[in-house]
């Protein structure tokens, strides 16, 4: 964990923070930086064995398979406090059940972070690879039910949750941060994908709109191309690759007291 930046301290009360996808990657990043602010963090994470790919890294298949103990001790071992859950965000009753763990664990949720994703590279054409080498595969009701179930379906769930607790409790600070990728005019090799993600930054403008009046700001995060371990030589000579760091150091200042005037916005990182 580096050092915190001069807005990272959020002044005046403790803070309880949801983030999804948390055990590798910007999921794991961001958690960390979260608690460096002195929130406290419930990480979720699904153990997830992807297709072998000869394109990725093996590193990549094993983190997203791993648990998420390593974030929970590097956390703790500094200070801070956080707490893991494996949960399955396809099942539309995972939301209510994450924010019951975390009012068990921590108290009131304030923070809630989108990034797990669905991820499935799918297309409409009949190609079996993509221009980087990674495998494809046809839109199936599959493609479809797997990408739109977590990254579509269950943000709209975790944001209704977060949004109904809060607003019963009183609450009047609250910050979401969701993470996007592609564009809404279309995300050629990763169609799914990007539908999905479209269908999250509409749902987190909404909600930006509807609950400012309740101390909540909605903001997306647009990464660019960022070594979570799948990263190939391939990639790496083509693209500028961000490390996960970079991006939590977005995401937290989106949840400091410095961005209380952010919201709805998508920021699209260079």
């Amino acid at each position: 964990m580096r050092p915190a930046h001069r807005w990272g301290t959020i002044v005046g009360m403790i803070h309880t923070a949801v983030v999804t996808g948390a055990n590798q990657g910007i999921g794991a990043a961001t958690a960390k930086a979260l608690a460096q602010q002195g929130i406290n963090v419930l990480i979720t994470f699904l153990r997830y064995q992807p297709d072998p790919d000869p394109s990725t890294p093996e590193a990549y298949f094993t983190s997203r398979n791993s648990g998420a103990d390593e974030v929970v001790e590097v956390i703790t071992a500094l200070g801070g406090r956080a707490h893991a859950v494996e949960a399955d965000l396809a099942r539309p009753e995972t939301a209510a059940q994450l924010f019951d763990e975390a009012e068990r664990v921590f108290g009131p949720v304030d923070v809630l972070i989108n990034n797990a994703s669905g991820w499935v590279q799918d297309t409409f054409l009949t190609e079996d690879t993509d221009q980087l080498g990674r495998a494809l595969r046809p839109v199936t009701s599959g493609t479809f039910d797997a990408q739109f179930a977590v990254d579509a379906r269950a943000t709209a769930l975790l944001i209704a949750e977060f949004a109904r607790r809060h607003i019963a409790r009183g609450g009047n600070w609250g910050r979401i941060v969701s993470l996007t990728s592609g564009s809404p005019q279309g995300f050629p090799s990763e169609v799914s994908y990007g539908a999905a993600k479209a269908a999250l930054e509409n749902y987190a403008m909404s909600a930006g709109a509807e609950l400012l009046g309740h101390g909540i700001t909605s903001n997306v995060v647009h990464p660019p191309v960022t070594d979570t371990g799948w990263i190939s030589d391939e990639v790496r000579s083509r693209f500028s690759v961000a490390e996960a760091g970079e991006v939590a150091d977005v995401i937290a200042f989106l949840c400091s007291d410095a961005a209380q005037r952010v919201t709805r916005n998508v920021l699209r990182m260079a």
